[in-house]
């Protein structure tokens, strides 16, 4: 779906104050990354590093750190859970995370251990659009170019 020129894959569940995805996969574990929209307001990533496999994370604890443009930022979770698996290819092009974010650009997967509880805190379906807009809006950004 498309909210004001960024993209969201339908079946996403987003933690909109920090910009970050979750995809569950089919063996129950949840895939993780940074929003179209996150990756616009941060700008170029120079490198990205998730925590290691086997770290425990709560929803909105961070999952990863990453140096941008002119800072060094944490990446939060949208999931309780341990981590699983990580994204190698981001040690060597940290770029995927903006380039592709919803593809090959994701951080990490979790095994959840919360994900009936998370849920509360995610926008999915059809309320995502009108959470998101909002959510977009608080940036002050001029969307009449949309993502470009």
């Amino acid at each position: 779906m498309n909210v004001l020129g960024f993209e969201y894959p339908d079946d996403a569940y987003v933690l909109l104050e920090r910009d970050m995805w979750a995809l569950r996969l089919e063996d129950g574990r949840v895939r993780v990354g940074v929003t179209a929209f996150g990756v616009k307001i941060s700008g170029h990533f120079f490198m990205c590093r998730p925590k290691p496999v086997g770290t425990a994370i709560e929803q909105g604890a961070t999952i990863a750190v990453a140096e941008l443009n002119k800072s060094v930022v944490t990446i939060k979770s949208p999931v309780t859970g341990v981590v699983d698996e990580i994204n190698e290819a981001l040690a060597d092009a940290p770029e995927l995370v903006e380039h592709d974010p919803y593809g090959r650009g994701w951080i990490a997967v979790l095994k959840p251990t919360r994900w009936g509880a998370d849920l509360a805190h995610l926008a999915h379906g059809a309320a995502l659009p009108a959470q998101a807009e909002r959510r977009m809006r608080l940036e002050n950004l001029d969307f009449s170019e949309g993502a470009a």
